[in-house]
């Protein structure tokens, strides 16, 4: 496993992570602003990762302190002395706004320093776009655009969650619009 050092990327450093707590035997997904940050090719920067998993705290905890991130006072993030991300797992499971996912069905990305366990860019589109309807987070909805505008989206499956979740249709057909304008 490849060490973490003040020039590891985030993306590395999720992987990193992600390796750790699969030989753990911990089932954590990373999700959030980081995968935004990997998606978008840092066109947001994350100040933290989130693994969401239904592992113990006690077990999460042990898994990372061997890489060497310790609590901090918060006590729920973690932080590592040769990188500026905090590291947070919210509890599972893994789900965005009403839609539950099997996380054991999420895929696996590969990086230049191993696998890493992210949510699918549609998925972080759904992310993003549940705390846009839930708090009205504009930043959120225009980092929904930004991995819209530079990954793969299933549409159709995205259109049908909004419709779910009550995203009123012409903010549906303003979000279509924008994400599909190319940059």
């Amino acid at each position: 496993m490849a060490e973490i050092t003040s020039s590891t990327s985030l993306k590395e450093l999720a992987a990193i992570i992600s390796q750790a707590l699969e030989s753990a035997g911990i089932l954590a997904t990373l999700s959030g602003g980081a995968a935004v940050s990997i998606y978008t090719n840092n066109r947001y920067q994350s100040q933290d990762l989130d693994f969401v998993s239904s592992a113990a705290p006690g077990k999460l905890a042990k898994a990372v302190e061997t890489l060497g991130f310790v609590p901090t006072e918060m006590q729920r993030l973690f932080a590592h002395p040769q990188t500026p991300w905090l590291l947070e797992f919210p509890a599972g499971p893994l789900g965005f706004g009403e839609k539950i996912v099997n996380a054991s069905g999420i895929q696996v990305l590969e990086t230049a320093v191993g696998p890493l366990r992210v949510i699918t860019p549609t998925y972080c589109v759904m992310d993003r776009l549940a705390a846009f309807l839930h708090w009205r987070d504009r930043q959120c909805y225009d980092q929904a655009v930004w991995v819209a505008q530079s990954q793969v989206i299933d549409w159709l499956e995205l259109e049908t969650w909004t419709a779910y979740e009550g995203m009123p249709k012409h903010e549906w057909q303003m979000f279509l619009q924008t994400a599909k304008q190319v940059n």
